[in-house]
């Protein structure tokens, strides 16, 4: 599993692996330790929203083989500073309730405020689904996003996904559901 929980790396970007320790120190309030073992800054507005740290716990506890999955930090390298999070919603999905669901994995990001309209996104996207695709194969993936969230449904379109479902979420309310499916090479 280490090639799996290695930073990726773009130009601009590294995406971190958080990891139990970051988690739980940004969780208890400890902003730095879980800077220094980020080895990056991590900006306040990062800790006024924690819910995706306490469901990366949750998921792990059920499956510790999502642990590569889980949130990894965005964080620019010329300044060594979190501006974001991006993550996996689960691992592969190999019984599942909906067929563009099967195989696939949902991704999620957030990017914080002054950093967002700058191409970061799209590079970390980028990056991450070449990282599932190479290192494990996945060819499937998911975004539910709201129909609201312009940018992100501009990004999504950007890459070739195309609505599939619409749902109901329990938090965020009326969801898109885009996929984007990576067909093999001959």
């Amino acid at each position: 599993m280490p090639k799996a929980i290695n930073d990726i790396i773009t130009p601009r970007l590294i995406l971190r692996l958080l990891g139990e320790e970051v988690s739980s120190a940004c969780l208890n309030n400890d902003f730095e330790t879980a800077q220094h073992l980020l080895h990056a800054t991590i900006p306040e507005e990062f800790f006024g929203e924690l819910s995706v740290l306490q469901r990366d716990r949750r998921l792990l506890q059920e499956d510790p083989e999502y642990k590569p999955w889980a949130s990894r930090g965005i964080i620019l390298k010329g300044e060594m500073k979190m501006i974001g999070l991006i993550r996996f919603h689960s691992s592969p999905c190999f019984n599942a309730d909906t067929p563009y669901r099967e195989g696939a994995v949902e991704l999620g990001y957030r990017i914080l405020s002054d950093y967002r309209r700058k191409g970061y996104a799209r590079e970390a996207v980028f990056a991450i689904t070449n990282w599932a695709e190479e290192v494990f194969s996945v060819r499937r993936f998911i975004a539910s996003i709201s129909p609201e969230n312009l940018p992100s449904l501009a990004l999504a379109q950007s890459f070739g996904f195309v609505k599939v479902d619409e749902v109901m979420d329990e938090v965020d309310g009326l969801e898109h559901v885009y996929m984007l499916e990576r067909i093999p090479a001959e």
